[in-house]
């Protein structure tokens, strides 16, 4: 199946759908800096697989996967501190850091498809 749009990667779909979670347990937390540093980091996950996926190469779309790799890191190492400091309860933050695994799991096979395809 040949893929034509990023909107149906599934592992999108997946950050898309981590993105709303986060938005949805950060909705009521006011400390803003918190907040909006774990929202861009899950965001930058599902926009650095799209903006990979659209620049037409599959060398520069391993650079965006690493990158939004990266950024699932940060969003598991920042639900730590989220819990630490009562925004969040130890369930959430388990429930979440399973599912960013899973999305980090798919973005590594995704890099492995690029890697494959470039000869790299």
């Amino acid at each position: 199946m040949v893929v034509k749009r990023f909107e149906d990667l599934y592992i999108w779909q997946q950050a898309k759908t981590l993105v709303l979670d986060i938005y949805r347990l950060m909705g009521n937390c006011s400390d803003y800096g918190f907040r909006d540093q774990i929202q861009r980091a899950a965001v930058s996950i599902m926009n650095n697989i799209a903006e990979g996926f659209d620049s037409g190469y599959n060398a520069k779309f391993m650079h965006f996967v690493n990158v939004a790799n990266g950024s699932c890191s940060e969003v598991r190492s920042m639900l730590y501190l989220c819990e630490e400091l009562g925004y969040c309860n130890s369930s959430d933050r388990e429930q979440l850091q399973k599912y960013i695994s899973q999305i980090s799991a798919g973005i590594v096979k995704l890099r492995e498809v690029l890697k494959n395809n470039t000869g790299s």
